[in-house]
């Protein structure tokens, strides 16, 4: 049974901020490599969309979820087009994905019922509920068992993240959760709508990305101080460890410049906030992500300027494979990376 949505507040509380400049993509962030517009598409069933992150498990399974809070799986080693196995219903909407490497079930970040385990005959169990995580988003896992994952934002659910973004106020945070008190505490807060999430290969840190203000942040461990490394030219999602110090960052689009226009105008920004979201600034539609190491420094870009694989939120390395999700599409993506 599908889990109550939460209703978004009516007005957003927007700040005064200085405007800004996007960058363009250019230097490392030149789009020399435009593969992603060639990717295979493995679809999901059912007019389903939205497979917002993607995991491979140790069976050789693709895992992703659908915005009807189902999980999916694929052989990773199957050919384009091939329709996936049903694994569980988290009656919520998945997000963020992870294993867990005590016992291989799954850590699932769902929108509306917060932190969950999935066991790997399918079987969902809470661990923090919706009413204590406003916005469970993405995770990553310690050898230990810890969840480290981030609340995105405290006011407002996944369907209005767009007003979030608008407000532009620090309503996010980190928590992590242990397995063994079934505590949750704070790490850190004070974030722009806080997203992706990778331990560094020592675990003494997090790599972390703001989706609203485009930044790129390292989080030091157990103190939970964070760090600018980087200004992104594209607003980041989700991250994911390759395991070597590197990290690989889905970014849904590229910076809008008529958002950053409207940072000096609270008041013009809460008349946005109330348009239908049709009419309200859109995502470009353009694939992008990019492969960074634990400096920030940006090691290599792919790109899709035809946007054939949309808003692309999920990114993850798998052998000489590079999988993808999305918060739009109808399945999930793969391309070579060789």
């Amino acid at each position: 049974m599908a889990v109550p949505r939460q209703r978004p507040p009516l007005l957003i509380r927007p700040v005064r901020e200085p405007a800004t400049v996007p960058p363009p993509l250019a230097g490392p962030w030149a789009p020399t490599d435009d593969r992603l517009d060639r990717a295979d598409l493995l679809p999901l069933p059912d007019g389903g969309h939205g497979p917002e992150d993607v995991l491979i498990d140790p069976d050789g399974r693709v895992v992703s979820g659908d915005e009807q809070g189902r999980l999916w799986w694929w052989p990773a080693d199957c050919p384009a087009g091939t329709r996936p196995t049903l694994l569980a219903e988290t009656g919520g909407r998945p997000l963020g994905i992870e294993l867990d490497p005590v016992d291989g079930g799954l850590v699932v970040c769902d929108a509306y019922r917060g932190l969950l385990r999935v066991t790997p005959d399918g079987a969902v169990r809470e661990l923090t509920g919706g009413e204590a995580v406003h916005l469970a988003d993405n995770a990553t896992v310690a050898r230990d068992g810890t969840i480290y994952f981030t609340d995105s934002s405290d006011r407002f659910p996944l369907s209005h993240w767009k007003r979030d973004l608008l407000e532009h106020r620090p309503n996010g945070r980190v928590l992590a959760y242990d397995r063994r008190t079934g505590r949750t505490e704070v790490v850190t807060d004070g974030l722009y709508f806080p997203n992706g999430v990778a331990l560094t290969p020592d675990e003494s840190a997090l790599m972390l990305v703001e989706t609203a203000t485009h930044r790129l942040l390292r989080v030091d461990l157990p103190e939970g101080r964070a760090t600018v490394l980087t200004d992104l030219p594209a607003y980041p999602d989700n991250v994911s460890a390759v395991g070597d110090g590197t990290y690989w960052i889905a970014l849904p689009s590229p910076r809008l410049p008529i958002m950053e226009k409207l940072l000096p105008h609270p008041r013009v920004r809460q008349l946005v906030a109330l348009l239908p979201g049709a009419v309200q600034p859109q995502p470009r539609r353009y694939g992008l992500v990019a492969r960074v190491d634990g400096a920030g420094r940006v090691l290599r870009t792919l790109h899709g300027p035809s946007g054939t694989y949309p808003m692309i939120t999920g990114v993850r390395q798998h052998g000489q494979r590079l999988w993808l999700g999305s918060l739009t599409a109808a399945g999930v993506a793969r391309v070579d990376l060789a």
